[in-house]
């Protein structure tokens, strides 16, 4: 039994996601992460693989689940494998020390839709999250790895410092900027996602990651912003 893929038709609720690590200390930063930086959202967490399967199932309106490759109840690629089939079309994201490049791209070929090192900053989320959400990749490009090829994924733009607002604007994604401009035409965030054919938490994700690049920290600071950098948004 899985999930059905498509939950556009529901109403605007909060982002929910699945935790799944063996270390209540790793779901506990985890979790505190994902509120800090988005509103409505709604966190559940699981300890062990079996209990993360049976959550999966019975869960409704997952956007996605953190899943800890290295489970003490199960092997690294079967335990994958199973988390996979439990989650049916809801995205999993390894969230893991592991550094192989040959282990990072088996995951993603396995259908994992991201891999998160979890010795990285903590704005790493804020990228890998509204890409994975809206069905994309996220994973670090391996480099060259021993006894087999590695996989090729894009790789948005790196989370450095901006000192300026043209500088933030023109570091936005295509689909950030996409929302921008919609939000400057006075669209809602349901309007938004409307238009863009996504849900409206999505939005929300992407709306809070453009405002942290920006460094303010509402709609209206947004959209000041956006004008005081001079950068035209349409084509």
């Amino acid at each position: 039994m899985t999930q059905a893929s498509d939950r556009r038709g529901l109403p605007d609720t909060p982002l929910r996601f699945l935790i799944v690590d063996d270390h209540a200390l790793v779901r506990y930063g985890l979790s505190l992460a994902l509120r800090q930086r988005y509103e409505d959202v709604e966190i559940i967490e699981a300890g062990s693989l079996a209990d993360a399967m049976r959550k999966a199932r019975s869960e409704p309106g997952l956007a996605a689940i953190l899943y800890d490759l290295q489970m003490g109840d199960s092997d690294e690629h079967s335990g994958l494998a199973e988390m996979l089939e439990a989650a049916g079309d809801v995205p999993v994201i390894v969230v893991s020390g592991v550094t192989d490049g040959n282990v990072i791209a088996s995951c993603i070929r396995a259908g994992a839709r991201g891999f998160v090192h979890k010795g990285c900053e903590g704005t790493v989320l804020d990228q890998a999250l509204p890409i994975v959400l809206e069905g994309g990749i996220f994973a670090p490009a391996p480099p060259a790895v021993r006894g087999g090829t590695p996989i090729r994924i894009p790789l948005p733009a790196s989370a450095t410092l901006v000192r300026t607002e043209s500088d933030a604007v023109n570091g936005l994604t295509e689909r950030q900027r996409e929302v921008l401009r919609l939000l400057l035409e006075g669209q809602s965030n349901k309007e938004i996602a409307r238009a863009l054919g996504v849900l409206e938490g999505t939005i929300k994700v992407h709306l809070r990651t453009v405002m942290q690049r920006l460094g303010v920290r509402n709609r209206t600071q947004l959209a000041l912003a956006t004008m005081k950098s001079g950068i035209k948004l349409s084509s």
